[in-house]
């Protein structure tokens, strides 16, 4: 008999119940227990308390398919919902996403402000990790990546720009186990609209450089073969940064950890575990101002560290204080300005737009209290009019650096003339003496191994001339000389391995014997040599 068939109400219905597993509507909440998951698998949303938390429980987003739960997205982080209470999520009539607990007291909500909703809203999941509320013509009236919390991911936009009230800092979690906001902040800085700054409180902690105008960045990681390319994009005059991966890549994210550092991270699905290819900042030196004024952090050295900007010294017995002038810049149209390259450009710029390097130039040089500038022409960043970047320093140099892989850019220095002529003459006068002393001091060195040798050789010679003559003397030779050939010390020690133990053939009253073969010196044969040196 066959089966009856479904009727067709049952079907559309079950068609719908498939797709509405990525979405909610106002007829279909999110309840404890429940969860949304993106149309291919990669995220899903929904209540969760973390481990070793007390707190009580959370709406977020996190990976569906990485056994190590790892959270990229949470609503109501600074209002859990207590005492063991179910919560609901719900889309309102409104367009707006609301939590809410058992007593119906809102504890998130997305206020959008709408008078009144379409029929046909739904919040949808998508596989980017994106929350969206989206209207039935398909526009999205607002989106979780414009309301990050500590994690960007591929595709998502962290502003340089400051004035865009849409978008909000990254902001760490309070620990481990607590999604609370900490002190921990990052975004663009207030001050321009070219870098981006780590925040502990309102003092800052790290400073990505000023912008140069690079759109893209790319980097390789060869353990896995994914490439990560970094972006740079200007919508409506106003920049934002934004990365993206590779087909095939594992799954990236960008996270500002509880402690304060930046992290680039990838999956290893075969150990299963969150692997960081880049943090900020570095441990040494790396941290805001940490050399001081007018010091800065030398990346190129093997080991990170603090030095004076040419021209200064340090101010003090280490840079607590940073570093102060040599000599004081006259103003009056003698100074000079060195060139710093492959230089982190410092903090506390003013911004010239409009001009050219030349003007960049006269622009610190006309102004006494001027101590550097830095131009770079943003033609390929900038839709805008403005093409360039002119940066000048008023004051105090803080936070700049020297990278070790050669990027950067070039500060212009402000130095009185009479100190560059003076390093001038220093760096003549020091470097011949330097290479003289050295190359006296590889002569010296030549000697003395040459002196050693010809020593050691000779004894020996003396050795095997006794033994050599006390047998002449049985053989009733004594009147025939005997030259034996000159072979130093090296030849010994090659010959002989080293003065292994392998050709060691026993041990006499001069030394341990060893057997060789020196067949260019003397006879091609076997024979076996005395050494008193030991190995």
């Amino acid at each position: 008999m066959a089966p009856h068939p479904l009727p067709m109400f049952v079907l559309l219905s079950l068609i719908c119940l498939c797709r509405s597993d990525d979405r909610l509507t106002p007829a279909k909440p999110l309840s404890a227990g429940d969860k949304l998951v993106s149309d291919n698998g990669v995220f899903a949303l929904g209540f969760f308390s973390p481990t070793n938390s007390t707190a009580g429980s959370y709406v977020g987003i996190w990976y569906n398919n990485i056994p190590k739960r790892t959270y990229v997205w949470v609503a109501n982080r600074d209002k859990p919902i207590t005492n063991g209470s179910p919560g609901k999520l719900v889309v309102t009539n409104n367009s707006d996403l609301v939590l809410s607990d058992s007593q119906g007291r809102t504890l998130w909500t997305t206020m959008n402000n709408f008078t009144t909703g379409a029929t046909g809203t739904s919040a949808v999941l998508l596989d980017s990790g994106n929350l969206v509320i989206r209207s039935p013509s398909g526009t999205d009236i607002w989106q979780s990546f414009h309301y990050p919390t500590d994690t960007i991911l591929p595709g998502m936009q962290l502003p340089l720009s400051t004035d865009d009230d849409l978008y909000t800092r990254l902001v760490a979690w309070r620990g481990p186990d607590d999604p609370a906001t900490s002190n921990y902040s990052m975004g663009g800085d207030s001050s321009s609209d070219l870098q981006v700054v780590i925040w502990n409180g309102t003092r800052p902690y790290w400073r990505r450089a000023a912008w140069d105008g690079a759109l893209v960045t790319a980097l390789y990681q060869s353990s896995t073969g994914f490439i990560m390319t970094q972006t740079t994009v200007d919508i409506g005059g106003k920049f934002y940064l934004t990365f993206t991966v590779s087909n095939g890549s594992p799954s990236t994210r960008m996270i500002l950890h509880y402690t304060g550092m930046f992290q680039f991270l990838a999956w290893n699905s075969t150990s299963s575990s969150w692997e960081v290819f880049i943090e900020r900042p570095n441990p040494i030196c790396d941290r805001y101002a940490y050399c001081g004024p007018f010091g800065y952090c030398d990346a190129t050295e093997t080991v990170p560290k603090c030095n004076c900007l040419s021209g200064y010294e340090p101010d003090g017995a280490n840079f607590s204080r940073g570093c102060r002038r040599k000599e004081e810049p006259t103003c009056s149209g003698g100074d000079t300005f060195s060139t710093l390259r492959g230089m982190k450009t410092p903090d506390k710029f003013v911004y010239v737009r409009n001009r050219s390097f030349d003007q960049c130039e006269a622009e610190c040089r006309n102004n006494c209290s001027c101590t550097a500038y830095a131009f770079s022409n943003m033609k390929n960043g900038s839709t805008s009019s403005d093409q360039s970047r002119c940066l000048i320093w008023l004051g105090e140099l803080v936070d700049t650096g020297k990278f070790r892989d050669g990027s950067g850019e070039n500060l212009y220095l402000r130095l009185a003339s009479s100190a560059v002529d003076r390093e001038s003459n220093v760096l003549k006068i020091a470097l011949p003496v330097i290479a003289s002393i050295l190359i006296l001091a590889c002569i010296s060195l030549v000697w003395i191994c040459k002196s050693r040798g010809k020593r050691r050789i000779k004894e020996t010679k003396n050795k095997y001339t006794g033994q050599l003559s006390k047998k002449s003397k049985s053989n009733e030779l004594e009147n025939e000389t005997i030259e034996l050939p000159y072979i130093c010390f090296e030849d010994v020690v090659t010959a002989t391995d080293n003065f292994s133990d392998y050709n060691m053939l026993g041990k006499g009253g001069f030394g341990k014997v060893y057997k060789v073969i020196i067949f260019s010196l003397i006879i091609g044969k076997k024979i076996a040599i005395c050494c008193s040196i030991e190995k």
